[in-house]
């Protein structure tokens, strides 16, 4: 049985994996054995690595690949991508390949605002909050000018702060609302300790001020935090052609062109539908975002969001047919960076950029953004045409196999025996059988 270890992050990485394997598992040699073989051979990498965070026994790899022929606004790239779904990267570059000579991905960057809150709450006089507030906003920008500075150099900072009210939804609950320009870098650290200068400020000028707390009144600092929402840091990706143009080996242009249609039409209007075609846009998006080092639980959330801020969860692409072209587009919010977190410690993150040609955080935004869109595209012309198993059980082909305990050699027949045939469990095993019985 599983008891309480006391001050087990103060052990060393040895001693935290014969804990675990002594006390979580069957077989504590094989698990010493499993963790260990996982270490990065270089020693200094394997520090790197266990630094990130804490209690670290291991590294937990996933497939680090490319997907090739982008073409981003007539720019050539190969973009890098870490995920462990079958189909995706496939997918990916199957859509590069299409629009390769379709004119490729346009893209846009929209707007690049960040947003970060103190929140507050104040159960006196409005109107003596709103000019305090406005007494007092010259000197919020001031007091956290030391940490702005070199942010200031590099053309970001603080853009603007407002205060807002907002006890209609909560009693006594206001906030000021800063917005900010972070230039490269994600600027999580930067915004929030920008946004705890702003509220120390804030509170203690307002100890101070007559007529604002003199008669019992409150003014209570709750929290001050980045927000993962961003509506006005957004891109915009798209892709377009002649209706004609849209050839396929399964469907007349025109047919296709408009199941397409259909397709993010149903996802606008029915949340079942959205999410999964959404999640789809997320596979590109997320393994691109892990590969360069970016904060992908971040991304998701606020994406999530902008999907829902019709009030109504909806699809997060658009489709449309006018004068004869084919127009296929999105607009996503994107906080990301180039430089800072493990963008100058991971030695695969400073590879992918690499790849990327260095890009500055607008050019990963748009990139980022095409990766999604090419995803959704790839998905949604398989499910109007084949069908989505057909391709995703192909790739799904050696996993199974694997499973299965299949060599390498039979891997090589039963690839080639299926190149024409239905994949699923039962169909693999039992030519895997047969295979082997000969």
């Amino acid at each position: 049985m599983l008891t309480v270890v006391e001050g087990f992050s103060k052990f060393s990485k040895e001693d935290k994996i014969d804990w675990i394997a002594k006390n979580c598992t069957s077989n504590a040699d094989e698990t010493k054995r499993l963790l260990k073989k996982y270490w990065n051979e270089n020693p200094r990498t394997q520090r790197i690595h266990d630094e990130f965070i804490e209690n670290t026994l291991s590294n937990y790899y996933l497939p680090f690949a490319v997907a090739p022929n982008f073409k981003i606004n007539e720019k050539l790239y190969a973009i890098p991508m870490a995920i462990e779904e079958s189909s995706v990267v496939a997918a990916a570059s199957k859509a590069a390949k299409f629009w390769l000579n379709r004119g490729g991905f346009k893209t846009t960057v929209l707007g690049t605002e960040k947003v970060g809150q103190v929140h507050f709450m104040f159960d006196g006089n409005k109107t003596a909050l709103r000019q305090f507030f406005d007494e007092v906003k010259p000197l919020l920008f001031e007091t956290t000018s030391p940490i702005t500075q070199s942010m200031t150099k590099r053309g970001g900072g603080i853009q603007d702060i407002v205060l807002i009210d907002k006890t209609q939804l909560l009693s006594d609950y206001y906030q000021l609302h800063c917005t900010f320009e972070t230039v490269d870098a994600m600027g999580a650290n930067f915004i929030n300790s920008c946004l705890e200068q702003i509220s120390k400020t804030f509170e203690a000028k307002a100890r101070l001020k007559p007529n604002l707390l003199e008669h019992g009144e409150n003014l209570t600092i709750v929290m001050s935090i980045l927000s993962n929402y961003v509506p006005n840091c957004i891109v915009r990706a798209e892709v377009s052609c002649k209706v004609e143009e849209l050839n396929d080996d399964e469907l007349k242009a025109s047919l296709f062109a408009e199941k397409m249609i259909q397709a993010v039409n149903i996802a606008k209007v029915e949340p079942y539908r959205a999410v999964t075609h959404n999640k789809g846009i997320m596979n590109g998006i997320d393994a691109v975002i892990l590969a360069t080092g970016n904060d992908f639980r971040a991304v998701e959330a606020g994406i999530h969001a902008y999907a829902s801020k019709n009030g109504v969860y909806s699809s997060l692409t658009h489709a449309e047919i006018k004068d004869g072209v084919f127009k296929f587009w999105m607009e996503i919010p994107l906080a990301l960076g180039t430089v800072g977190g493990l963008t100058s410690l991971h030695p695969l993150v400073k590879l992918a950029l690499e790849i990327l040609q260095q890009p500055t955080a607008k050019e990963l935004m748009q990139i980022v953004a095409v990766a999604g869109l090419a995803q959704n595209f790839a998905a949604l012309r398989s499910l109007v045409t084949t069908g989505i198993q057909k391709g995703h059980m192909k790739m799904h082909l050696l996993n199974m196999l694997s499973q299965m305990g299949a060599n390498e050699q039979e891997k090589n027949e039963l690839v080639v025996h299926f190149k024409d045939k239905t994949v699923n469990n039962a169909n693999v095993r039992a030519a895997l059988q047969k295979l082997q019985a000969k």
